[in-house]
């Protein structure tokens, strides 16, 4: 059985830089990411072999431009949510 992964990312929407790693864990401490996720609404999307990637990030480590496509899918698949939800009020 795999350990509940979680990552959470930030963007600068004024462009300076990458997304960086904010929050990051296994198990327990996944567990309370997605909880505080839920707290704020914000979706969460699911995607094991890039929290695995992230992983492997320092805290407030700027994502490498490997990751720069998958990451971005992320935030196209965050926007639409966002845009969905706001059209459903």
């Amino acid at each position: 059985m795999k350990k509940e992964t979680a990552v959470a990312l930030k963007y600068d929407k004024s462009g300076q830089g990458a997304p960086k790693v904010v929050a990051k864990g296994q198990g327990e401490i996944a567990q309370k990411i997605k909880e505080k996720a839920a707290e704020f609404d914000v979706p969460i999307f699911q995607n094991e072999a890039l929290a695995s990637s992230l992983l492997n990030l320092n805290l407030d480590e700027q994502i490498p431009a490997n990751l720069y496509k998958a990451v971005a899918e992320v935030f196209v698949w965050l926007m639409q949510s966002e845009k969905k939800a706001s059209n459903t009020k």
